[in-house]
């Protein structure tokens, strides 16, 4: 078994607003393997993003605040950690990809000197050799002509070419864990499978852990080897992309896949999944996704389901789940 690069668990992040406390993640938990891929998927405010960027201390606090959780990075805790410490940990043991590379990217300065800037900071290499060493991560995403476009602005920069240069950023001091926040998001579909390519191909290369934020089930399929489907600030299933797709429990990713567009389903109607996510400022007593399912019960307004596990990889937070799970049925409070 391979180790893990990541493991998190229990963990509870919360935002004060003007209307009240914002519970946006309500014990996740999820690890990932070296050279393994983690695919976690879910509609937007599901807590994907918020998940990942509070373990790396990229929440505003205050509002946002951390009640409860681990995080470690091989071992080591990173809830907790002091800032300079946590300064040392990000874009170095842990590279990212933001989701809009426009806004992530400073305009006042030129690719070479971003690049360079991360390998100046955690590398304490010279000018010289930051840019040399950015012309080389450049040719490395398959940028064309990377000595010349080394001192362009990202402007002059396409949507596709942006992209890689966050890719050569992120992988500039060579991470043990790269973590892709929809990393295709606004691109063409042409250069949406490039830049999966080689993201594949950049893993393969360094055999780091990936983990794929994402609400796209087409990236899924081609990327993930294991995944983990997020409903109102909590994992409702987790398992292999195998698992998800073939063998779900749960009817939110059932829903989902539901609405993926497939050959079959060329000419016939998508199936969207109706209702509204509940108010975060007052999670549900039950489980989240009972006014939205179409096979809710009684027990599923007023008990939030355990984590029945089905095999070794594979669990889901679903009532209906625990008939062929390895999981007791409880029955304390059973309608």
């Amino acid at each position: 078994m391979s180790e893990n690069v990541l493991e998190v668990k229990d963990l509870k992040v919360e935002f004060d607003t003007y209307g009240g406390v914002v519970q946006a993640v309500r014990g996740v938990h999820f690890q990932v393997q070296k050279g393994k891929t983690l695919a976690i998927v879910g509609e937007s405010g599901c807590g994907k993003s918020v998940s990942i960027q509070s373990i790396l201390g990229l929440i505003p606090t205050p509002p946002g605040r951390i009640t409860s959780g681990s995080a470690k990075l091989n071992g080591q805790e990173l809830m907790g950690l002091p800032l300079k410490e946590l300064n040392k940990v990000r874009g170095n043991n842990v590279g990212v990809i933001f989701q809009d590379p426009m806004s992530s990217l400073n305009p006042t300065m030129t690719i070479g000197e971003q690049i360079s800037e991360t390998l100046r900071y955690h590398k304490d290499v010279s000018r010289k050799e930051g840019r040399r060493r950015a012309i080389e991560l450049l040719g490395k995403v398959q940028i064309s002509e990377a000595a010349s476009r080394v001192d362009s602005y990202p402007f002059q920069f396409s949507g596709g070419m942006r992209q890689r240069v966050m890719i050569a950023m992120a992988l500039a001091c060579e991470p043990e864990l790269l973590i892709a926040d929809e990393p295709t998001t606004a691109l063409d579909v042409t250069i949406q499978s490039q830049i999966l390519n080689l993201l594949k191909d950049l893993q393969n290369q360094s055999h780091m852990a990936l983990i794929l934020i994402t609400h796209d089930l087409g990236v899924v399929a081609r990327m993930a080897d294991t995944v983990s489907v997020m409903y109102a600030g909590q994992v409702v299933e987790h398992g292999t992309v195998d698992d998800i797709f073939y063998r779900s429990t749960h009817p939110y990713t059932s829903g989902l896949r539901a609405a993926l567009p497939t050959r079959e389903r060329n000419r016939q109607k998508l199936i969207p999944i109706d209702g509204a996510p509940p108010d975060l400022f007052s999670p549900p007593k039950g489980c989240g996704y009972f006014a939205r399912c179409p096979s809710a019960m009684n027990i599923c307004e007023n008990r939030n389901p355990p984590e029945f596990v089905n095999s070794t990889s594979h669990y889901g937070r679903c009532w209906l789940a625990q008939k062929n799970s390895m999981t007791p049925m409880p029955t304390e409070g059973v309608l």
